[in-house]
């Protein structure tokens, strides 16, 4: 009989990265059903499998979905971990529905702070105690959550972030479609907020635009709707008034609305250059970053830790991270030479290929079965079974 699974975590239409990476984990490793984390204003109508919904700040809802999903006949929970998307400080609500939950349960870990407050030490490391098995997308974050949280390698699994598995193809021939024939196109994709570096960027671009006069920096995606609901657009408008500022208001674009796989599968293969400009360099996975190096694309990143680690082996380009200079050089080198952006992109594309989502979706569902299959008072299996990033190993 197939494991009976269920995932928590926020689910669509709600626009968030990890309502995406729910939906998408939900399909490929066959999960039967849904609980949703429902924000205050987010949208009410979920699709079928979403079987249970939890409203954040309702604190009896936690246990009360816990006991549903034990009379559903869940054989084991997957639980998608960020600070903001659970309800209470820092997310320790978590905590009452993980200990309310009568069977096994396996942990992803979206955030995983280098230096945390005592409130957030307490919920990862409650959570990480409670639950059966985690689950993080980066060496960095497995030798974090041994070093600084004191959790035991054999009950961490490396498993990358998955991605769509598009063919790749020559930028030029997507261009047309969507308005950027004959334009030279680097590329962030994501809800638009602060934190994301696209000040940087657009401060590059003038140098970049002195290289390469049809550059275009397309910036895609909706403001983030927690930012939306407190200050409208007022950061994206700032954002815009920065470039125009610059001088270059016609090179950069804005592309404000959340889109669809297929049509973001349409932009980043029309990009020639992806580049995450992030400022915080304790970043630990970034959905943005892997569905890059899926798609093969030559990439520019400030070297947080996720992007050290996905772009060593000349798989991408680290530039510093306060570098506007360092930055267009970056940039405009790559627009410059195509055979260095195909060798780069190619070598992403390689190593993307165990990111997709069919094998990131068995390699879940092998880590289910197993945690499903296992006495709850016997000691989980060891973490090299599901170790599955071709990478260095990281010591803790």
């Amino acid at each position: 009989m197939t494991l009976s699974t269920a995932i928590v975590a926020t689910y669509p239409p709600r626009h968030c990265g990890i309502a995406s990476f729910a939906h998408d984990l939900a399909r490929a490793s066959h999960c039967t059903s849904v609980v949703a984390l429902h924000a205050p204003g987010a949208p009410a109508i979920y699709p079928l499998e979403v079987r249970h919904r939890i409203r954040r700040d309702v604190v009896a809802d936690y246990r009360r979905a816990a006991a549903d999903l034990a009379r559903d006949g869940v054989g084991l929970v997957s639980i998608q971990h960020e600070y903001g998307i659970w309800g209470g400080d820092d997310g320790e609500l978590v905590l009452d529905f993980v200990r309310a939950l009568r069977v096994p349960a396996v942990a992803t870990l979206h955030t995983v702070r280098r230096t945390p407050t005592t409130s957030q030490y307490r919920v990862l490391a409650g959570l990480c105690a409670a639950v059966d098995g985690v689950v993080v997308m980066s060496e960095a974050a497995a030798s974090l959550l041994t070093r600084v949280y004191g959790v035991s390698p054999v009950r961490i699994s490396v498993i990358p972030h998955g991605v769509p598995d598009l063919p790749r193809v020559d930028p030029d021939l997507v261009k047309p479609g969507l308005g950027l024939a004959g334009r030279a196109v680097i590329l962030s994709f994501g809800l638009i907020g602060p934190g994301k570096g696209y000040e940087l960027a657009i401060a590059a671009m003038p140098e970049v635009v002195a290289a390469i006069p049809n550059a275009c920096y397309v910036i895609l995606g909706a403001t983030h709707p927690e930012l939306l609901r407190r200050e409208g657009e007022a950061y994206r408008d700032s954002l815009v008034a920065r470039a125009a500022e610059l001088g270059v208001g016609d090179h950069v674009r804005f592309v404000d609305r959340f889109v669809s796989q297929a049509e973001l599968g349409r932009w980043l293969q029309a990009a020639d250059v992806f580049v995450t400009p992030y400022p915080g360099l304790e970043q630990i996975v970034s959905g943005t970053l892997s569905y890059a190096v899926g798609a093969g694309k030559a990439i520019v990143s400030t070297p947080y830790e996720y992007a050290a680690e996905l772009l060593a082996e000349g798989r991408g380009i680290l530039v510093p991270p306060e570098s506007p200079g360092a930055l267009a050089g970056a940039l405009a080198g790559l627009l410059a030479d195509p055979r260095r952006r195909e060798q780069m992109g190619a070598r992403a594309y390689r190593f993307g290929r165990h990111m997709a989502w069919p094998q990131v979706g068995a390699t879940y569902r092998a880590l289910f079965d197993g945690v499903a299959g296992r006495d709850r008072c016997l000691q989980p299996m060891p973490r090299g079974l599901l170790h599955v990033l071709p990478s260095r190993r990281v010591d803790a």
